[in-house]
């Protein structure tokens, strides 16, 4: 099984840059897309002359039109889906939609989430730390479901946190902004353990599979060099119950080969799983 997570950084613009196309040459079995930044008939436009014309989209719309917008896509439709990650006051916000679909593993959860950037100061930074105490309450929900059911869970998206210091190229310089504060930082570690340590109750596949670091980055701002002289982020993850990441073999970064060929600000994240087809 293969599962691609990507930001799109708006669907229609991805697809007029290409993104469509590549997503489609991923040929992966499951796909996550954030900020889609589109209305479900937006989505359905976009897709109409694609190859996933015909797949399930499980698509969770922002109330803020033109903002925010997770999916997943299956090429069947699945057992359930769910949007939302629990707190009511993000029920619309369009950042949380899991499904349950079967696999060669038993029952599989599988999310796509998009966590607030914040902004140091500001009521956003507060929106964001409410949204991360949600999610781990989602998680350790989806775990304990995922044991008394025999099965697995995958989460995958845009966390907008950098782990550790090899997941940011000017950490140094980020120490006091959002995406790299300390009090985002321990989430995850209450997710993943500390960095390096595969000591959480889920495992962090882009860095287990990826190496130690630095990097590889997922996210390069659209302005300066940061690109070129891959000045990135990790920001993207997919993330699995450790009986789920035991099945994981491959992890792949899909940055463009120049800033030319970008279809989004981030580069698509992509797992491979054995037993799971």
């Amino acid at each position: 099984m293969r599962v691609v997570t990507a930001n799109v950084n708006g669907i229609r613009a991805a697809v007029r840059r290409g993104g469509l196309a590549w997503l489609a040459a991923a040929d992966a079995d499951v796909i996550c897309l954030q900020e889609v930044r589109a209305t479900q008939a937006q989505v359905a436009e976009q897709l109409k002359d694609s190859v996933f014309a015909t797949w399930h989209v499980a698509y969770a719309e922002s109330a803020d039109k033109g903002r925010n917008g997770v999916a997943v896509l299956t090429p069947n439709e699945p057992q359930a889906v769910r949007i939302g990650v629990g707190d009511e006051s993000f029920a619309t916000s369009g950042r949380w939609v899991e499904v349950d679909i079967d696999s060669g593993c038993g029952p599989l959860t599988i999310a796509s989430v998009y966590i607030h950037s914040g902004e140091v100061g500001t009521a956003r930074q507060d929106d964001k730390y409410r949204f991360l105490q949600a999610v781990d309450r989602r998680l350790d929900a989806l775990k304990r479901r995922a044991t008394r059911r025999k099965g697995h869970a995958l989460i995958a998206g845009d966390f907008n946190i950098a782990h550790a210091e090899v997941d940011i190229k000017n950490w140094k310089g980020n120490r006091k902004n959002a995406g790299f504060l300390l009090e985002e930082r321990a989430h995850l570690d209450r997710w993943f353990g500390a960095p390096g340590s595969g000591s959480g109750p889920w495992i962090d596949l882009g860095r287990s599979l990826g190496g130690p670091g630095p990097g590889p980055y997922t996210w390069w701002s659209w302005r300066g060099k940061g690109f070129d002289t891959d000045g990135g982020w990790r920001i993207d993850y997919v993330a699995a119950t450790k009986g789920l990441a035991a099945q994981a073999h491959t992890a792949t970064v899909g940055k463009a080969p120049s800033y030319a060929e970008r279809w989004s600000d981030h580069a698509p994240l992509t797992v491979d799983f054995s037993g799971l087809g």
